[in-house]
């Protein structure tokens, strides 16, 4: 048994972040049983991939697919929308200022994630199961689960099975979820003025407000602009705006953001997620290792949320086939104890900035609103602060 089970993992969570952690181990030489859903159930969501997550999915073969339907985002637009008394003018960061050609590419998540699988498919390394993870068990020498009526035994388990994490709760991991009073509302949208490539983020009382640049399409009337649309507001006016019907909520949109892209008409499904943070005391447990929201959650601020999974996939996978390489076990304790040490200052930079911003704009104490004031002068007026950060909310520690 140890000999057939000596390279091999187990994926749970077919999404965006278990497919790339697949698709990782098994160009690692590790043999994977990916289980999961894989049906598409990311309809009019998008996700914006920064430079690195982009380079990643090019060594997958997996970007050429997923390219013509991409956006550049060649410029972040940041304006202060709230009755802050010490609100700086907006501002305009953009990626030429650090030798990128742009941040990242907003897709559909939904174009993503089938690309992801296709990928996938062809890899004689990954087998592909449908369903769920159950009755999984982490002994000292193997770990292993059932999935309908199949038993699957493996060196290493990765979770990526969301917020909720069953694998997560089964090995004992404690975690908290801890829901905002808020809900972030989805669409997509044709609009009349050209957004030039620039994703506009609108800090209001309730959250951020922010269009993010898709691909142009074209019809029977010449070009579409399309931008899709996170909008975080408070949990019972999301209800209200949920319910509107196209015309009245892409107007109510179109007002939220001062008619920045001109006349508004959604061109999607309008998606509503209630909105939570995930506090795990470990990301690891007995040949367990936890990617994506199963180990990390937070409010989709900053597009951090799976360019983070992203990193957390690429990280395990490198070590595990150091690991493999070198005749050791991928899924022993020091191996995992290495993943969490790599990944806890990455995790923790990104969760405590979301969440201080989030709750910057909820609070109604002027000291916030002076120190939000305070910060966006600084990074309008100091050059080199502004460019750190913005290497830092591409990728920690890029261009060194």
């Amino acid at each position: 048994m140890s000999t057939a089970i000596g390279k091999s993992a187990i994926v749970a969570g077919a999404g965006s972040a278990g497919l790339v952690a697949a698709l990782a181990l098994a160009r690692q030489g590790i043999s994977v049983s990916l289980v999961g859903a894989m049906g598409d159930m990311s309809a009019g969501r998008t996700v914006a991939l920064f430079d690195s997550s982009v380079r990643l999915l090019d060594e997958f073969g997996v970007w050429q697919g997923v390219a013509k339907h991409a956006a550049p985002l060649r410029a972040l637009r940041i304006i202060d929308d709230t009755d802050n008394l010490f609100r700086w003018r907006p501002l305009t960061f953009e990626a030429r200022e650090i030798g990128l050609e742009a941040f990242g590419w907003n897709v559909d998540l939904g174009v993503l994630n089938a690309a992801l699988r296709s990928v996938a498919q062809s890899v004689p390394a990954i087998h592909m199961i449908e369903g769920f993870a159950e009755d999984a068990f982490f002994d000292a020498d193997r770990a292993g689960c059932r999935v309908g009526g199949q038993s699957l035994e493996a060196k290493l388990i990765v979770a990526a099975d969301g917020q909720r994490s069953r694998l997560r709760e089964a090995a004992g991991i404690q975690a908290r979820l801890e829901r905002l009073p808020q809900w972030a509302l989805t669409g997509i949208f044709h609009h009349e003025l050209p957004h030039e490539n620039v994703s506009s983020e609108f800090h209001t009382r309730e959250g951020p407000c922010t269009l993010v640049p898709l691909a142009s399409t074209s019809s029977g009337v010449g070009r579409r602009e399309v931008s899709s649309l996170v909008w975080m507001v408070r949990s019972a006016r999301a209800k209200t705006l949920k319910a509107l019907d196209e015309d009245a909520f892409a107007l109510a949109v179109e007002r939220r953001v001062h008619s920045l892209l001109g006349k508004m008409r959604l061109a999607s499904a309008i998606g509503a997620v209630p909105l939570a943070i995930v506090h795990v005391a470990s990301i690891r447990g007995p040949r367990l290792a936890l990617v994506g929201e199963a180990a990390h959650a937070f409010p989709p601020i900053g597009a951090q949320g799976l360019n983070l999974g992203l990193r957390d996939a690429a990280g395990l996978a490198a070590l595990a086939g150091e690991a493999a390489r070198d005749g050791h076990d991928i899924g022993a304790p020091a191996l995992l104890d290495a993943y969490e040490d790599a990944r806890a200052n990455d995790i923790a930079t990104r969760s405590a900035a979301v969440t201080l911003m989030n709750r910057s704009l909820l609070s109604p104490f002027l000291p916030f609103d002076l120190v939000r004031g305070f910060g966006m002068a600084a990074l309008d007026l100091i050059g080199p602060l502004r460019r750190f950060v913005m290497r830092e909310g591409v990728a920690p520690g890029f261009g060194r």
